[in-house]
């Protein structure tokens, strides 16, 4: 389908790939993994046409489409949200356009009987090519793909330009799976998704049936959706099958392998020259000399990726606080008649790891301002418990940044004496090195700013840690950092993130933003999963007692196998029951309007004109073909789901 051939591509004297092979076959899931300027980005752009290799082909096979996401940057405006997605069935909208024309043009009475059946036929061909690509199913495609990805039915009307840059990029993104190309490129398509929109676009992209190759650093969703990685690094591209926690295993084995060979490699050349050194001006033993000089000329210098530097850190010592650290008795928030958050009742103790999730726009940023102490409620009482040192991470906190200091001064200034040593380390952590710690804040793009926030947060002593999307813009290996730092951190957690993985590996309670309610839900993320599924209310909103936590997190436990066993197959079947539901309502509003045309056509002499009374018969044929079409899907859907369609037995 597309294929590589001996591609080499630098930037200045910066190798990224040199004589590099490849191939992408049809319907393959492919994610690209590597370090942070690798060269990612960039075959992804040379695969899309936007750049081009320094050396080599990028073949591609006859009419392949591609489709391209990048990180950002995209913006919409001049129509409205749906008028922009419909663009994605261009073609099918064209052809829509010129059949409302013959049908305009069917009713003129003053064409002749010649011209009319010319019409005619031609209106019925575009009838048959719009039935054929599913064109009457534009409209619940679109509907499907942006509930999907978080847009309310109300946004459908919205225009364009009052989207934020993340829901410009969601906008983007929708169009561009409405489109469906042959080969489909997504650069870290997750980051302006929550997490239910993050696992509607996992079971999207699951029943892709083309070519999808992206880049992500949400390991969850590479494990998820990929089947193959793509190593890139060391200017090639080295091929693992599996999802990511499979190439995590096999590229670990791989480099082991590699050493050893590289070792052995070393231990007999080293043999050779000091054999060489040793009888170089001997007469006797030229030949054998001249022979071994032969050997090291062979010899291919097997290249060993330099060894990824782990960091592992762990925050200051603080004082613990006391057993109750926060706490909200009746807290509304409102900005002008929306309300954000609802008569909130919440109890946080020492040791709490809560994770704060809920749709974008649903509050959770707003609650978290408030649990910080840096936004008064409208309405209730936010109490501060004894001893808490509270640290608030904001996801503006790379804006607060002085861009006067250098990188290094920023981690030293405020950071405990015993944790000096440790700042080189930890900035080699979050990807700088060499001169780039002695670079002025003021020059570090968006994402070094928030990698720099996050380094700079990590070494202020605290024993409460509020933090509102730490893990944006980072890539897997600064998340690990951060992750494994929380981990085994002693004192009180709230975050609110986007990483699913990230939340899995930390949360042991959920709180549950959305429409005002602020709901707790105890166990892991996985467990609030299944007790939305299976539509179960909430515990009390009040968490007190050690005993009563360890009760809810023992009960959990007992729900993991049969949970980790039946994820799959319940989001399949919300999937399945969403698009039912589509089906019925466009099923109930055709049949509608074909009881109006029906009564139209039982009127006394409405067949004694045939021109005028042809659009009419016309439109009542396509609807009826239409809802055979939705009434086949709805029976599959119906079958697939389990429910046996109604009037079957």
């Amino acid at each position: 389908m597309i294929q590589l051939s001996s591609v080499t591509k630098a930037f200045g004297n910066q190798v990224l790939l040199e004589r590099v092979s490849w191939q992408i076959s049809v319907g393959e899931r492919v994610g690209l993994c590597g370090p942070n300027g690798a060269g990612k980005t960039t075959l992804l752009r040379m695969l899309v046409g936007f750049e081009q290799p320094d050396e080599g082909r990028i073949i591609l096979s006859n009419d392949l489409k591609v489709g391209y996401l990048p990180q950002d940057g995209l913006a919409h405006s001049g129509c409205t949200l749906n008028e922009e997605v419909s663009k994605a069935f261009q073609p099918l909208l064209d052809i829509q356009g010129e059949m409302h024309l013959l049908e305009e043009q069917l009713g003129d009475k003053s064409v002749s009987t010649d011209a009319y059946n010319e019409r005619l036929s031609r209106y019925s061909d575009l009838q048959e090519i719009f039935r054929r690509r599913e064109g009457y199913m534009i409209d619940l495609k679109i509907a499907t793909v942006l509930r999907g990805l978080g847009f309310k039915d109300s946004d459908f009307t919205h225009q364009t330009h009052t989207f934020s840059g993340g829901w410009q990029m969601r906008i983007a993104l929708a169009k561009l799976l409405l489109s469906r190309p042959g080969l489909l490129l997504l650069d870290e398509p997750t980051n302006h998704l929550d997490l239910e929109a993050r696992n509607w676009l996992e079971d999207y992209l699951n029943g892709y049936p083309h070519a999808v190759i992206l880049v992500s650093h949400d390991r969850f969703f590479l494990d998820a959706v990929v089947t193959r990685i793509v190593d890139v690094g060391a200017r090639t591209l080295t091929n693992y099958t599996g999802n990511y926690s499979s190439y995590l295993t096999e590229r670990d084995a791989h480099l082991n392998r590699l050493r050893e060979r590289k070792r052995r490699q070393d231990e007999e050349i080293a043999r050779i020259r000091q054999f060489v050194d040793r009888f170089r001006y001997q007469a006797t033993k030229a030949a054998q000399v001249q022979s071994r000089l032969k050997m090291l000329d062979k010899f291919v210098p097997i290249d060993v990726p330099p060894e990824r530097k782990r960091v592992h850190f762990t925050f200051p010592t603080c004082r613990q606080s006391g057993r109750q650290v926060l706490e909200l008795q009746d807290v509304q928030k409102s900005y002008g008649e929306n309300v954000v958050v609802r008569k909130a009742a919440l109890f946080v103790e020492r040791g709490n790891r809560i994770a704060i999730v809920g749709p974008n726009g649903a509050g959770k940023s707003t609650l978290m301002r408030i649990l910080a102490g840096v936004e008064s409620p409208d309405v209730g009482q936010r109490y501060q418990g004894h001893n808490v040192i509270a640290e608030y991470f904001a996801q503006d906190e790379a804006d607060q940044l002085d861009g006067s200091r250098t990188v290094h001064e920023t981690l030293a200034a405020g950071a405990p004496l015993e944790a000096v040593p440790t700042i080189r380390n930890l900035l080699g952590g979050f990807l700088f090195s060499g001169d780039d710690i002695h670079k002025q804040v003021g020059v570090l793009s968006g994402g070094e700013r928030t990698r720099l926030a996050v380094a700079r947060m990590l070494l202020r002593p605290a024993n409460t840690l509020l933090l509102d999307e730490p893990t944006n813009h980072l890539d897997i290996d600064s998340t690990d950092v951060l992750l494994e730092a929380l981990a085994a951190f002693k004192g009180t957690l709230i975050f609110v993130s986007h990483d699913r993985y990230f939340v899995d590996r930390l949360a042991t309670q959920i709180i549950k933003v959305g429409t005002g309610d602020v709901l707790i839900y105890p166990g892991s993320y996985e467990e609030f999963r299944w007790s939305q599924h299976e539509n179960q209310q909430p515990r009390d909103q009040i968490v007190k007692g050690g005993s009563r936590k360890s009760e809810q997190v023992g009960a959990g436990k007992k729900h993991k196998q049969a949970i980790a066993k039946k994820r799959k197959a319940q989001r399949t079947v919300e999937t399945q029951q969403k698009q039912i539901a589509d089906l019925e309502r466009q099923i109930s509003e055709l049949e509608k309007t074909l009881k109006q045309l029906e009564l139209r056509m039982a009127e006394p002499g409405f067949y004694n004109d045939p021109k005028a009374s042809q659009p009419t018969i016309n439109h009542h044929q396509t609807l009826m073909w239409q809802v055979g079409d939705l009434m086949h899907q709805w029976e599959e859907l119906q079958l697939k789901a389990g429910v046996e369609p109604a009037g079957e037995s």
